[in-house]
């Protein structure tokens, strides 16, 4: 990690597929609701991805704290990056099959960090479990999250008619 740029460091460990780095993983985030709502990535560990959001005007309810939509955006946004970067990318994808959240306490400025780690990596599905705090640690949110492992297509399959 050394010399790398901030945003650079590369990841090569137990329960990723491959190397990724932030950087990238962030710019594929432009032209979606993770720019709009301001959703970085910002930690890969051993086991781990940690993301954030700000609270602000993009994501604070009508009554002044944090949406809880932004919150299960931000969870489901983890969970799908961390399901992603644990298969191989040549084989599989993984999109979202449930998603539930706790709202235990709200949050009114700064930004939120989210905290995601497998409860269960599996063929098929995977299960994350993201924890969302505020600047001084405490909880805000806790949710789990089921991601589908689907194979990609073939090349033979890509141009076969149904049935």
């Amino acid at each position: 990690m050394g010399d790398d740029a901030p945003g650079e460091e590369e990841l090569t460990m137990a329960i990723w597929f491959k190397t990724y780095t932030l950087g990238e993983a962030n710019a594929r985030g432009r032209n979606s609701m993770l720019e709009t709502l301001g959703i970085e990535l910002v930690e890969i560990g051993d086991d781990y991805l940690k993301g954030r959001v700000p609270v602000s005007e993009r994501t604070r309810q009508p009554g002044g704290v944090l949406h809880g939509g932004a919150s299960v955006a931000l969870a489901e946004t983890l969970a799908s990056w961390a399901a992603t970067m644990c298969v191989d990318p040549a084989k599989h994808y993984c999109v979202g099959l449930e998603i539930n959240a706790n709202h235990v306490r709200a949050a009114a400025d700064g930004h939120v960090t989210g905290t995601a780690r497998p409860l269960h990596l599996g063929r098929a599905t995977h299960v994350w479990e993201i924890r969302i705090e505020n600047a001084d640690g405490k909880l805000v949110c806790v949710s789990r999250c089921t991601m589908a492992v689907l194979d990609r297509p073939s090349e033979y399959m890509k141009d076969r008619k149904p049935g």
